[in-house]
């Protein structure tokens, strides 16, 4: 009896490959409108011409519109100390789902993935009654404290921590190290392409973050910079799409050049990672 041969994959159709240029083309307009706007003057921001003069004047305006500088210093102050207490937490928090043995442990880390379906903007309004007790509204604590906890990172480091071998961890508590020194000389380097690709994700969302800052602040001294683009959507001031576009770029900007100077180590803290 013979039998027939499995069907195997020939690689992409033309049709995949049309589609694939489709979505990267859809993706790709709307930063190239930027960027062809903010670097033109205002009267080409709707017409396309070769002859179009270049002029970096958009950007100077922009800065002028608004504290920029502030608005940097307080994003750069948000994401940096959000993404030290989420990996300091997760840390310790994995390792103890991994290795410590104590009563509730499946229950809690149960609730920890219940954490996962459920939506940051979902909290918004008990979010914003804590940071009221508090009296930590419009203030930069305000914006990270919510998430300093985090579901994603416990999960990544509990399972990256219970795939390393127990006789790395008995070796190093026949040496005399301690718990936190096991921790810190074991399963940090180890799980270190795990850190870098949470690092990343936990960069871009809070960096891009703007419906939780826009309700927990009050004044520009508190601001970050997606909830200051919004002084260029201003009825009184009138849209200016040259200026708007070059403030965005300049939002966007430090996320798109470490992208593009690192994105070789990027997708390989993915892959390692094993994140989908």
């Amino acid at each position: 009896m013979k039998v027939a041969p499995h069907p195997s994959w020939n690689g992409p159709t033309r049709l995949d490959t049309l589609a694939a240029w489709m979505l990267a083309l859809l993706w790709v307009l709307p930063l190239a409108y930027a960027v062809w706007t903010a670097f033109h003057p205002a009267e080409y921001s709707t017409r396309f011409s070769l002859g179009a003069p270049l002029t970096l004047d958009n950007f100077r305006r922009a800065w002028e519109a608004a504290p920029f500088a502030r608005y940097f210093l307080n994003t750069g102050i948000v994401v940096l100390t959000t993404l030290v207490a989420q990996l300091v937490l997760a840390t310790l928090a994995a390792y103890a789902f991994a290795r410590a043995s104590f009563r509730g442990r499946d229950v809690a880390f149960s609730l920890v993935l219940v954490q996962l379906v459920v939506m940051p903007d979902m909290l918004v309004v008990e979010n914003y009654k804590t940071m009221v007790r508090l009296g930590l509204v419009d203030q930069l604590l305000a914006i990270g404290l919510p998430y300093f906890g985090s579901a994603l990172a416990i999960f990544l480091l509990r399972q990256t921590f219970m795939g390393i071998p127990k006789e790395l961890d008995e070796a190093a508590r026949v040496e005399g190290a301690s718990a936190l020194q096991t921790l810190w000389r074991v399963y940090v380097p180890l799980a270190r392409p795990v850190y870098t690709a949470f690092a990343l994700v936990s960069v871009s969302y809070h960096w891009n973050n703007f419906l939780w800052p826009l309700v927990v602040t009050n004044s520009p001294q508190a601001r970050t910079l997606t909830v200051g683009l919004q002084v260029f959507s201003s009825v009184d001031q009138g849209v200016d799409w040259s200026v708007i576009t070059a403030a965005t770029l300049m939002t966007a900007a430090p996320l798109l050049i470490a992208f593009l100077l690192f994105q070789r180590q990027f997708v390989q803290s993915f892959m390692r990672a094993g994140i989908k």
